[in-house]
């Protein structure tokens, strides 16, 4: 008898620099790839020259999750936990459209989970979620320099504190 495999899904999480993000996703229990990229910009391939120079893109987390064990609902908490869903174009002290938070899915289905959560997310505030949810339009991956920035530069900057992901255990 054959073992039955997970259901991993993906989806696209942008939270501010991604460096940060990354770093904390890769803790998060039942994740079990994360890569960072750019997303929903007016072309397919892009570089983080032309990202900061306000392409329109924004930084995304490509997150690889066990739907079985964790769904995208466990996904979205975690992500909650480390923006600040009211705040537009800006986490921590980087500002810009490209730092915008947003939730980009591929599969038609998470349209709804994802709203049900903003919605939910929207009654512990007053001020108005300003987190944009879309299909993803585009994806390209970041240069190899960006991926795993924290764990290969530990002092580097992020807005998100290192308590957040410490507390997790080990990273993937």
């Amino acid at each position: 008898m054959r073992e039955r495999v997970n259901d991993m899904k993906e989806i696209y999480l942008a939270g501010g620099c991604f460096w940060g993000l990354e770093m904390y996703m890769r803790h998060v229990p039942h994740i079990a790839d994360v890569e960072v990229g750019y997303a929903n910009g007016p072309t397919g391939k892009t570089t983080y020259e032309d990202v900061c120079a306000a392409s329109g893109h924004a930084e995304v987390c490509r997150v690889v999750y066990d739907n079985d064990n964790i769904g995208l609902d466990g996904v979205l908490r975690y992500f909650f936990d480390v923006i600040d869903p009211t705040s537009l174009n800006k986490q921590g002290g980087d500002v810009g459209v490209q730092y915008r938070t947003g939730v980009y899915f591929t599969d038609k289905s998470d349209e709804a989970v994802v709203a049900a959560s903003l919605l939910d997310l929207q009654k512990l505030y007053e001020k108005p979620i300003n987190v944009e949810y879309l299909p993803l339009i585009n994806y390209c991956r970041a240069e190899e320099y960006h991926q795993k920035y924290l764990i290969k530069n530990p002092g580097g900057y992020c807005h998100i504190p290192s308590y957040k992901w410490e507390n997790m255990g080990e990273a993937m």
